[in-house]
C-alpha cells in the first residue's frame, strides 16, 4: 500500500500544482525523485511531526492541498495538537496518510503502533477516515481526496485483503433475511469471511468507516450486528448505537484490545492476542451468536 501511495501522490504532483507533499523523514527516498522534480511542494521536515503537520497547515491557507505522512502514531498521536488547531481549527484541509496500522511495526515496539489512531481523530470534527484493504483501494481513494479541501486521513497497512473491493459500504456476502450482519473495516474483511464460513450471517465491508454509512447499516440490521475494526476495540460503537437507536438490536464490537501487549513479535502474534485471527473471531462471533 505504501508503494502504491507514492506512485499516486507522486503522480499528482506532476497532474495537479495545488498537490504538494510534506514528511517528516519517514519514505523520504522514496519521494526522492519527486523533491528533485518539484523542491518547492515536497518538504521533509526532519524528525518533527508537528511542524510536518503545522507546515501542512500554512500550506493550506495559500489554497494547496497538502499531503502529509509518517508512521500513525507520529503523524497522529505526536502531532494531534496540531492536527485540532493547524487544520481543525483554521477550518483548512489536508490529506494525512499513515502507514504502520496498530501493529504492523511491532518490531519496533510500542513507540511504532497507533491503535487509538481514529478514536483520536474522532473527537474532532469534520474528518474523512479511510482505511483500504488492498493496494488496488488507495489511489482512487487518494485521488478523490486531492479534489477537495476536506480533513482526510488515510490509513495504510501491511495487511491486505485477497481482492480489492469499491469505495464506500458493500454488501459482500448475503445471509437469510434477518440474519445477523458482520461488518468488516479494511483489511479485516478476508480474516472475517474466513471467520464465519460455515456461519449463516451476511458480511459488508467498508473501507470508508468515516463517515459511517448509516443509513446502509439500517438497511441491513435486524437484530444482531457485529463489527470488526483494525484498530482499537469499539471505536465505532457510538455511531452504531446512533444509528440503530429506534431499532432493536444487538451489538459486539472487536478491534485492539486496551490492554498495551508488553511484547515485540510480528503482526500475525499481536492479531492472534487481540483476538483478531481467524480463529479468534470465529471463537467471538460464535459465542456472541449463540448467546
Amino acid at each position: 500500500m505504501r508503494d502504491t501511495f507514492v506512485a499516486t501522490t507522486s503522480a499528482l504532483l506532476e497532474e495537479d500544482p495545488r498537490t504538494a507533499v510534506v514528511l517528516a523523514d519517514i519514505s523520504a527516498d522514496a519521494f526522492a525523485p519527486a523533491m528533485l522534480r518539484h523542491p518547492d511542494r515536497v518538504v521533509n521536515v526532519g524528525i518533527r511531526e508537528q511542524l510536518m503537520a503545522g507546515v501542512a497547515g500554512g500550506l493550506a491557507l495559500t489554497g494547496m492541498r497538502p499531503f502529509l505522512h509518517s508512521y500513525a502514531p507520529f503523524v497522529v498521536d505526536r502531532a494531534y495538537e496540531q492536527l485540532k488547531l493547524d487544520l481543525g481549527h483554521q477550518d483548512v484541509g489536508a490529506v494525512v496518510v499513515s502507514v504502520g496500522a496498530s501493529y504492523d511495526g511491532s518490531s519496533a515496539g510500542y513507540t511504532h503502533m497507533s491503535p487509538g489512531d481514529v478514536a483520536l481523530l474522532d473527537t474532532l470534527d469534520g474528518w474523512t477516515v479511510h482505511v483500504p484493504g488492498h493496494p488496488d483501494e488507495v489511489p482512487p481513494l487518494l485521488r478523490a481526496a486531492a479534489r477537495n479541501d476536506d480533513r482526510v486521513y488515510v490509513r495504510l497497512s501491511t495487511s491486505e485483503n485477497k481482492r480489492a473491493h469499491p469505495t464506500g459500504f458493500s454488501v459482500i456476502r448475503e445471509g437469510w433475511a434477518g440474519a445477523p450482519v458482520v461488518v468488516a473495516v479494511g483489511p479485516m474483511l478476508d480474516p472475517v469471511l474466513a471467520a464465519v464460513a460455515d456461519m449463516d450471517v451476511t458480511v459488508a465491508y467498508t473501507n470508508t468507516p468515516r463517515p459511517l454509512d448509516t443509513a446502509a447499516l439500517r438497511r441491513l440490521v435486524s437484530r444482531d450486528v457485529v463489527l470488526v475494526e483494525p484498530y482499537l476495540a469499539g471505536t465505532s460503537s457510538r455511531l452504531v448505537a446512533e444509528a440503530l437507536r429506534d431499532l432493536p438490536h444487538r451489538s459486539l464490537h472487536l478491534g485492539v484490545s486496551r490492554t498495551e501487549v508488553r511484547h515485540y513479535g510480528s503482526p500475525a502474534d499481536h492479531a492472534r492476542t487481540h483476538g483478531l485471527d481467524e480463529a479468534g473471531l470465529r471463537r467471538s462471533i460464535g459465542e456472541f451468536l449463540r448467546s
